[in-house]
């Protein structure tokens, strides 16, 4: 049995929760994995340095601490906006509690990530409403295909009663647009074939749409590569994930051959890993993330909440199944699809599970 020292030191380096603990001058005492992970620092490198030189925040949340040390009054601040010294920003609800030892005034600081739990509960609503729209868009093939079956028997049995073989025309249009609109309803179902998983670069999955899009839009589209050569293998199925990503790169390339000067379009690839990453209740000890990133004109905001459902589209010409086919993909393989953009700026990131063994979160 470890002594309590020990043990004390053991439960804080396997809190999830961000823990910190500043001397009465607001210096580093110490800082727990979960903490050195929200900040992207070493603790043990960090010891001693002011609280500043590890993150910023505001001025008043300065006075407030130093306030908490003279007073020894414990507070809590919500959705405070916390910058590491990388430059991110996050939104984080913090406590802060003084702690009497030996004479003197600690503060320990516990710090809760507002964005991941924001992205976990717009990622539940969001896989809430895809098997929402699953569910109706089923319901609603099965209404379509049935009669779309009888009209295209009758036409069959019409077009041999025909005396003239001209009048064939009229039933061989209603055939083509039968079989048109069953082939539009089993895409809009997707494929009900399992992925063949197998393991996989993903950056030969990246290069094969580099490829096809660099055909498509004949070199006049710039394509820049920003790969991490350290990501493993993933168990995916290579041609349905080819699928999924050229599906966001083709509206990208789309988006950006509507601007004036094409010679601008610019569309970035981009891979990184993460680690602990949650997806859905599923903790990740470590996930692929890949970037598809353009600068054309954006999504307009009134399709970003609705853009992965079937049949929306921003453009005339658009069935709208591409990206609700993407995130099927992508969520067959128990992964995430998200988006954020605005002028001059498209961001669809895509993250994929690394490890084999996760723990729930």
């Amino acid at each position: 049995m470890p002594d309590n020292d020990n043990l004390h030191r053991l439960l804080l380096d396997n809190l999830t929760t961000a823990t910190i603990l500043l001397d009465g001058e607001l210096r580093l005492e110490y800082m727990n994995p979960a903490a050195e992970m929200l900040l992207a620092v070493s603790g043990q490198r960090s010891h001693g340095q002011f609280i500043s030189e590890l993150f910023t925040e505001s001025p008043e949340a300065l006075i407030s601490l130093r306030q908490a040390v003279a007073e020894a009054h414990p507070f809590t601040k919500r959705e405070a906006q916390l910058t590491s010294l990388t430059g991110k920003t996050q939104t984080v609800d913090y406590a802060v509690t003084p702690v009497i030892n030996q004479g003197q005034t600690l503060l320990l600081l516990e710090v809760y990530p507002r964005d991941r739990l924001l992205r976990i509960t717009k990622e539940e609503a969001q896989l809430s409403k895809q098997e929402t729209t699953k569910l109706l868009v089923r319901g609603l093939a099965h209404e379509i295909k049935n009669p779309l079956g009888g009209i295209r028997g009758a036409a069959q049995l019409l077009a041999r009663e025909l005396p003239d073989e001209a009048l064939k025309d009229y039933t061989n249009v209603i055939i083509e647009e039968a079989d048109r609109l069953r082939n539009l309803v089993d895409r809009m179902l997707g494929s009900n074939k399992l992925p063949s998983l197998a393991m996989t670069n993903i950056h030969e999955v990246l290069e094969r749409v580099c490829s096809l899009v660099m055909a498509e839009s004949e070199g006049r589209i710039v394509l820049v590569r920003d790969y991490d050569p350290s990501i493993p293998e993933l168990l995916i199925d290579r041609e349905q994930m080819i699928q999924a990503v050229l599906n966001i790169v083709r509206n990208a390339m789309q988006a950006l051959t509507g601007q004036s000067d094409l010679r601008l379009g610019r569309i970035q690839l981009r891979t990184r890993t993460l680690r602990q990453f949650t997806i859905g209740h599923v903790r990740h000890r470590l996930v692929c993330q890949v970037e598809i990133v353009d600068n054309g004109p954006g999504i307009p905001a009134e399709l970003q909440e609705t853009m992965f459902y079937p049949m929306v589209s921003g453009r005339p010409d658009g069935t709208g199944l591409g990206l609700a086919i993407t995130q099927n993909i992508i969520s067959q393989h128990q992964g995430l699809i998200e988006c954020e953009s605005h002028p001059g700026h498209t961001r669809f990131s895509i993250y994929l599970p690394l490890d084999l063994g996760a723990s729930s979160s």
